[in-house]
C-alpha cells in the first residue's frame, strides 16, 4: 500500500490557475486506505474548486491508477469530458499521476503528496515509479517524476552530460529532462520549465507522526501481536 495525504486547497487552486474546466479522477486503491479518496474526497473536492470558480466537466473512479490499462479503458469512456477540459486533477499517489498523464494528452494536476513509509510496497509493475517526496511536483513536469526519471534526479533541468536526448549515467537510456521538455511541448506549457524548484525537504518524506495512528499502523501492531496471523 502507498500513503498519502492531502495537498492544501491553495496550492491545487495555484496548480490550476491556467485551467477553468477540470476534470477530477480518483483511485479506490490506497487512496481509499489512506482516508484521502473514493467518492466522498472527489465529490469534497468538486464542491471546493467550484466555489472557487472552477467548472468541473467530470469525474471518474478507477479501481488502481497505477495500472495503465485500467486507467486507458476507463477514461476511453469518458473520452468527450477529459478532452473537453483544461486539465485533469488527480487524486492518487505519484505514480497514479504519472500513469494517467502517460495516457492523456492533458495536463494532470497531484491533488495527494504521496509519503514514505520506508521499505517496498506492493506496485503495477510498470514503467512509473514514485520517490515518496512528500511534496509532489508532478504538475510542473507534465506528469513525468523527474526525482524517478532523472538517473541524478536533478530538479531544475537536465546535466550537463545528456547529449541527443540520451542520459549521461545510461547511453541507451532517454534523459528524464528530455523526456519532461517533449511532454510539456506537446502539451503547450514549456513555461513551466521557468519555474525554480526549491531544494527537496527529505523530513517531507519521514510518515508523520499524526498519521501513525490509522489502520496501517493498528494492523501493524495486530500483526505483533499475532505473529503467526489468523487466529480462531
Amino acid at each position: 500500500m502507498i500513503v498519502t495525504e492531502k495537498k492544501p486547497l491553495e496550492e491545487i487552486i495555484e496548480s490550476l490557475k491556467h485551467d477553468q474546466r477540470v476534470f477530477i479522477l480518483g483511485c479506490q486503491g490506497c487512496p481509499e486506505g489512506a482516508d484521502t479518496g473514493g467518492p466522498q474526497e472527489l465529490e469534497s473536492l468538486k464542491i471546493q474548486l467550484e466555489e472557487k470558480g472552477k467548472k468541473i466537466s467530470d469525474t471518474a473512479l478507477v479501481d488502481f491508477l497505477c495500472n495503465k490499462i485500467l486507467v486507458g479503458m476507463r477514461l476511453d469512456r469518458k473520452a468527450k469530458a477529459v478532452l473537453g477540459s483544461d486539465a485533469v486533477l488527480v487524486v492518487s499517489c505519484g505514480i497514479g499521476v504519472q500513469a494517467t498523464g502517460a495516457m492523456i494528452p492533458r495536463p494532470v494536476i497531484p491533488a495527494l503528496n504521496t509519503l514514505s513509509m520506508g521499505g517496498v510496497q506492493g506496485l503495477w509493475p510498470s514503467a512509473e515509479r514514485c520517490g515518496e517526496c512528500g511534496n509532489c511536483m508532478l504538475e510542473t513536469t507534465g506528469g513525468i517524476c523527474p526525482v524517478t526519471t532523472c538517473e541524478k534526479s536533478l530538479l531544475n533541468g537536465p546535466c550537463g552530460g545528456s547529449s541527443e536526448g540520451k542520459c549521461e549515467i545510461h547511453s541507451e537510456k532517454d534523459c528524464g529532462w528530455y523526456l519532461i521538455y517533449e511532454r510539456l511541448k506537446t502539451l503547450e506549457r514549456t513555461q513551466n520549465l521557468m519555474k525554480i524548484q526549491p531544494l527537496r525537504n527529505y523530513r517531507k518524506m519521514d510518515f508523520p507522526m499524526e498519521r501513525r495512528h490509522t489502520v496501517y499502523w493498528a494492523l501493524e501492531e495486530e500483526e505483533k501481536a499475532q505473529p503467526n496471523g489468523i487466529k480462531e
